[in-house]
Parts: structure tokens; sequence; C-alpha cells
């Protein structure tokens, strides 16, 4: 949640309300951020204060001592069936919980070893086992644990250290015989297959396969733009009164080439899975499986043995070394703050990670970006928007002045005019405050101040944990002194700019079974950033461009070709094949304050059809398409059927329920009941709805999926190719959707032995993918092994086709 959570904001808006209106009016037409916060931070009383901090309670972020145990014993059930991943990421919330340098702590790190080696995770695995052994694993239950570290060098080709652990063994049992005769019969039998196979493997000559070409290698820039840092140089930087600022191609740009690659200055994950107790939890420890189990709360790489923070049971990263770098650049202050920045929510997180990553930048600069002109109460950034200005990588904006050339300094620019992923550019980002509701800055306003009043309660010494410069920490001193209203100040700006300039950072989820054969996957949201070059991009609802992320870096591709001159274009979300213009206006509107006169919507406003043909309902008699408001009435001059909206919406409806039973047969692995379930569907859709309707599609798929699990390939490839009509209708042919869905459809064709379909279909998902994602994508590399594999079989005369 990207807001506090509901019972603070109605809290807070109902304070509002009951303020005199010559405050509301004081608050509303304050022209400083530095006036809107101490105003407001000035009726904070404490009996809001309390209120937090109850809310607060029902988050738990600290360690508790019962709740290892009660993990361990729901992954040990979990592990029985042969759920390892739903055993792994238990034991890891048991680690979590766990105070360091104890039993519990070894036991759920031996446990998830176990579990990691089922599922193939071997150097993971050994990783657990020197943790497990670390924190004290008891000697009683060393033997078993050091036969599968064995195992795990074994299979990874480690034969010498192999061979020394079952050595160290062998003497370990000699030395101290107190297993019983049974166990260590069993303990004896696996040395010896140990053994065996060590032998056969050192009698092989073994060849290592080249590595998969790592994705950040793939993200590399041709040339990087010498003003705009993390561009490439077929871009420029430019403003003006009216778009603000925007990049430019320097040069004619082809599909698939990257424009921007960058870091964020700041992420935070998205907690949006992490309830209270109150919600109504069967047990007070959560047992759901949440992106904050699974990604690195630093880098965000996804990981299934995270190392917890000391201090907490929230915070988990990918490594030790992550873990280290987080404490010392925020999470030594965020740490004791955890279940207050839950309840304050992501905005209010960033706000304070960005203004604590200021620390680290240069003493002058960051006193002078905190600080502004206090005097005046004015922290507001200059912001020229008289002239139109251009900065191409290798020249500076200039204008006219008293008849001489004059440098004009772009907002976010240093002296030499660079543009740069720094605290800098962060803190020339728009905070839109005159555009905000004076409800909404009260709100952030109080929110900043609340979590400003728990930071006055540390020691500024505390603050300015990390800052291995004394020059540093001597200058930022006054600046951190609990008197001060600047921190809070620089926050607000912060949590006001993020409405606006807050980027979701996704990633591609596999959905479904890990067993079905077809993959399918979801975009989902991992962590908000901020990306001061990313933000330079502005919006079209048909964009020029698209945007990937590894872990907390975004790639920027051109999507279709750019032609030197043209602005590049980004999606803010309301997209043309997503939304109808009207709706995609209001949410322009309201969210990043402007009216989009972008192609697709200056056409849009002018079509005469009512939907567009996936949302488009047809004729029963005739299947043309019917048309209109209320009532519909078929587009067929020879036809004169008509009918209500409403009941073509109830049906719609119904049908969309049916869907949902006939998925849920599918998850429970009733295939029979549940093709019949969808070909039910399918007959009923084809009364009412166009053949492209998204629920049509919908269907296809699905029915796809289910044939796929049956064996039926050549069924499953019917109905998929069904699927991708509607999507290229709604996407079109060159979209990352169609993209997904080609390469579900090589899936298909692979599985089935339809060579030469396979190979048109790969050629043709690479071709997509390609552009929107470069190289390093895992369904690029997943492409390229079915293709060298199609490509190594001996021709078969007369082999199956599809």
């Amino acid at each position: 949640m990207d807001l506090p959570v509901e019972e603070w904001k109605s809290y807070i808006l109902e304070k509002w309300a009951l303020l005199p209106k010559s405050v509301q009016v004081t608050i509303s037409k304050a022209e400083t951020l530095s006036d809107i916060f101490l105003h407001s931070s000035s009726l904070l009383q404490p009996e809001d204060e309390m209120f937090l901090k109850r809310l607060s309670r029902g988050y738990l972020v600290g360690k508790d001592p019962n709740a290892p145990l009660f993990y361990r014993e729901e992954g040990n059930k979990k592990f029985q069936e042969k759920d390892y991943t739903g055993a792994t990421v238990l034991y890891s919330k048991g680690v979590s919980h766990s105070r360091p340098n104890t039993e519990d702590t070894s036991l759920c790190y031996a446990n998830r070893s176990a579990a990691l080696f089922h599922l193939g995770q071997y150097e993971t695995c050994l990783e657990d086992i020197v943790r497990a052994q670390m924190h004290g694993y008891p000697e009683r239950l060393q033997p078993k644990m050091m036969l599968r570290k064995a195992e795990c060098l074994v299979l990874l080709g480690r034969l010498q250290e192999a061979s020394q652990t079952i050595s160290d063994l062998e003497s370990s049992f000699a030395a101290k015989p107190t297993l019983a005769a049974s166990q260590f019969q069993i303990l004896q039998r696996t040395l010896c297959r140990l053994k065996m196979k060590i032998q056969k493997k050192e009698n092989l000559t073994e060849t290592v396969s080249a590595a998969l070409t790592k994705a950040f290698e793939d993200m590399d820039l041709r040339e990087e733009n010498k003003q705009i840092s993390g561009a490439s140089a077929s871009v420029s930087l430019c403003t003006d009164p009216f778009k603000g600022r925007y990049l430019i191609a320097t040069k004619d740009i082809l599909p698939g080439e990257l424009l921007v690659k960058e870091d964020a200055f700041v992420s935070v994950l998205n907690p949006a899975e992490v309830l209270p107790l109150h919600l109504g939890l069967e047990s007070k420890w959560d047992t759901r499986v949440t992106n904050g189990d699974l990604y690195c709360h630093r880098c965000l790489k996804r990981s299934l043995a995270p190392v917890p923070c000391d201090g907490c049971s929230y915070a988990k990263y990918c490594s030790q070394e992550c873990m280290q770098q987080a404490w010392d650049l925020y999470h030594n202050i965020e740490c004791s703050l955890g279940a207050l920045l839950l309840t304050l929510g992501v905005f209010c997180h960033v706000a304070l990670r960005s203004t604590l990553l200021a620390r680290f930048e240069d003493a002058g600069e960051v006193t002078r970006k905190l600080c502004g002109d206090i005097s005046n109460k004015d922290t507001r950034l200059p912001e020229s928007k008289n002239l139109v200005q251009t900065l191409s990588y290798d020249l500076g904006g200039e204008s006219e002045k008293n008849g001489k050339t004059v440098e004009t300094p772009i907002p976010g620019c240093d002296i030499n005019g660079k543009y740069e992923n720094n605290y800098y550019a962060v803190c020339n980002l728009l905070p839109h405050t005159e555009n905000h509701s004076a409800e909404y800055k009260f709100l952030c306003a109080l929110s900043i101040s609340a979590l400003c009043r728990q930071l006055e309660a540390a020691s500024p010494q505390a603050l300015m944990t990390g800052l291995t410069s004394s020059k540093l920490k001597a200058a930022m001193a006054p600046v951190l002194c609990p008197e001060s209203s600047i921190w809070g100040v620089a926050m607000l700006r912060h949590m006001l700019q993020l409405q606006c300039n807050a980027q979701a950072i996704t990633a591609i989820q596999q959905t479904g079974s890990k067993e079905n054969i077809i993959t399918d996957s979801r975009q989902v949201r991992l962590a908000t950033g901020i990306f001061p070059v990313v933000s330079l991009l502005n919006h079209s609802c048909s964009p020029n461009t698209s945007m990937s992320f590894v872990s907390t870096v975004a790639t920027v591709r051109a999507s279709q070709r750019i032609g030197k001159g043209q602005e590049i274009l980004h999606c803010y979300g309301p997209h043309e094949s997503r939304m109808g213009v009207a709706e995609r206006q209001q949410k322009l509107r309201s969210q990043y304050f402007f009216d989009c006169t972008c192609p697709a919507c200056q056409h849009g406003k002018h079509r005469t059809t009512a939907e567009p043909r996936w949302e488009a309902f047809c004729c029963r008699s005739c299947r043309a398409l019917i048309q209109g408001d209320e009532v519909l009435s078929c587009g067929n001059a020879s036809c004169t059927e008509s009918v209500s909206r409403d009941h073509l919406v109830s049906r719609l409806q119904d049908l969309q329920q049916q869907v949902g039973i006939a998925r849920k047969l599918l998850r429970n692995g009733k295939l029979e009941r549940a093709i019949q379930q969808l070909l039910g569907c399918q007959h009923d859709a084809e009364s009412f709805l166009s053949a492209e309707h998204s629920v049509v599609g919908e269907i296809e798929d699905d029915l796809a999926q289910t044939y796929a699990a049956l064996g039926d390939w050549q069924k499953s490839a019917a109905h998929l190719q069904k699927s991708l009509r509607v999507v290229e209708v709604r996407h079109g042919p060159s979209s990352v959707e169609m993209g997904h869905e080609l390469f579900k459809l090589a899936q298909i064709f692979f599985n089935g032995f339809a060579v030469p379909e396979a190979l048109n279909t790969i050629r043709k998902a690479e071709k997509v993918l390609l552009v929107h994602y470069g190289p390093g994508n895992d369904e690029i590399q997943e492409l390229q092994k079915m293709k060298s594999c199609l490509l190594d079989l001996p021709p078969i005369p007369g082999g199956p086709s599809l």
C-alpha cells in the first residue's frame, strides 16, 4: 500500500474536518513546504501519536522466541507433503524470528538445507549447512547433515571436497560411536554409495558447458550519454514551459535498442500482502508466502534462502553482503521503526529512505539541499519555466540575455550541465504542491511529523551511523539535530513527489503449478522506486518504449522505430490496450494532473464505435457487432436485433463466474470436468461476445492449458492460436503480451514434437521478446535451449506435425 492504512487516513481526515476554518485556510494557502509542514506538525497531539502506536502494534516485526518452533513444525508438514518450496519459505520465517547463535536458528537453517537439496539448489544448500554450523547446530545431528553436504559436493563435481567430508565423517564415527546400530548401518550404506559416485565421476571426462550470458551483461549501453547518466548517446534532454523536461532521439533508433539503464536511487519492497493481526488471521504467525519472503529487501533479487536482519523479523536479504549494505545505508535507522513504516505506507517509507541516503553524498551539497533557504522557510528548488532549453550530449542549453548567449541550466543538472542519478536530481522532481488537495497534504505532513517524532527520540548520533567522513559528520550535525524541521520538510517533499514520480518495479512470476508443462505468467509489482532519469520520460497511451527490470535496475528499450527528433515516450499505466479514452483521461488527470493529448487519445475521441473489439458484444442472430448506450442495436442494416446493455453485462458476469469454476477444476487436477466446463463457456461466449473479446481469448487460453496437461498437444495448439488472435487484436503483433503468448505456443509445439512449427514459433517469439527484454530474459534463454535441442535432432522423414 502506497499510503497509510485506512484507519490512520480516516483518523487524520476526521481531524482535518474538525479544524477551525481559519486553520484549514492557512494550511491550504501555504506557499512553501516548510509552511505546510510547520503548520501541520504543530497540530500533532500526543493522543494522535498514541492512536498511531496502537495501529502499529498490529504488525509483528520483532523477534518472537515462540515462532521458530511453530514455523519449523509447519515447514516439516510441507516437507512431508513434498512441497519443498513451501517448506523452505516456512523454515525461512523461523530463521527470521530466531535470535543469532541459538539452537532454533541452527535447526531452521539445517531443515531449510534439506528442502533446498530436494529443490536441486545445491550451492545454496551448502551455504545453509555452513550457517547451521555457525549458529551451533547440535553435534548429535551432525552426521546426517554432513552426508547431505557430501552429496551436494558430489553432485556439484567438487569431488576432492566430497572425499574429505566423507573421510571426516568416517573418522568421527570411529572416534565417537554414539549412533544406534541401525542408524550406523544406514549411514555406512550412504557413505558407500557416495564413494561409488565419486569413483564413477572421476573416471569420466567432464565438460563444463559455458554459463548463460548474465542478464546484466546484456543490459550494457552501446554508447553512454556524456550528459545524462544511465542514458544512451542516442537521446538528449530538453525542456519547455508546457511539457517540462523530456527526452528526444538524436538519431534514428531501431526497435530493441537500449535507451536507458538506471539503478533505482531508492527502492522499498512493496509490503501489500503484510496484514496486521486484527484482520482475522488464524494464527498470529502468518504462514502465507509473500513477496517479502521471496525477494531480497535491498536488491530485490529472488532468493529461496534469505538471510534475516539480526534485529527484526521483517527485513530479509539474499546474502550477508546485502544485509550489511542495507544496515550501513539505512536499516540501522529503520530497523526499530518497521511496524510504524508498515502502518504509514510505502510512500512514507521511500521518503525516509531517500533522505537517509542523502547523508552519504557530498557534505556541502547535502546540507544545501536539505536546508534550502530556511530563513525564508522555502525549500523549493528553482525551476525554470520561461524558455525552451535543450541539452544534447555535447552542448548545454543556451538563451539570449542582453544580446549575449548565456547558459540556462535545466533543473536537476549540475553546474556542468550533467544530469545524474543522485539526490540533487531527486530533489528536482516536481512535488506538484499546488495540485494536491489540502486534505492530502495534511495527511502527508502529519504522517511525516509522526515519523520525525520517532526519529527525534533517537540520538542525532544514531542518524549519522555509517558516515565514514568526520567532515561529513560535522557538516550534518546541525542538520540532524532534533529541533530541526529540515528532515521533515525534505521527507514531505519526497512524499508529495511520489504520486507522480514513483515507479513500480515489477517482475514476471510463473503462475499455477510448477508441474505445468506450459508456462503461464503474470506481471507483479515488487517494489516502489525513484528513478531520476526514467522520470524524465513523458507519457503516451501508445508509447514507443518498453520498460523491464532486473533486480533494482530499470531498462527502457525502443519498442518501435523512433525517428531522429522524435520524443521518447513511456506509458504511466493507462495504456490504450487496457483502458478506454475516458477512463485513461480520468486516471491521468487525478493522479498526474494533466490531460493527455497523445495520438491514441485524439483518435479515440473521434472513434464512432462505443467499445474496442476486445470489449464488444455481438448480435446473437448474425454475429455482427452491436452498438449503442443503454440499448445496443445490430450494426447489420438487414438485422433488427437489439438488447439492453444491462442484460449483456449480467450475462458477461455470469460467464466469468463459470470460467472461474473451470479454473478451479483445472487447479485441482479435474481436467476432464474442466474441459467440459470451458467448452460450455466457449459456446455461451460465442452467442453474445465478439470473436476478439478478451474473455473469449481467456477461455481459449484456459482450454489450451487443460489440453496441454492431458498431453493433447494438437488441441492445445489450436486453442492457443485462437487466443493469440485476440491478444494480437488488443495489444498488437509486436507487443510484449504477444511475445509471452508465442512463448507458450512454442512450448506446446516443442512438447508435441512438431519441429518445423516449433522452430518457426520460437523465431517469432524471440524477435518480439528481444525488443522488450534483450537477450538476458529467462524466456529468451528457454527458447534458445529449445531451438538448440530441436536443431540437434536427426531429420525424421514424415515426422509428426500438429
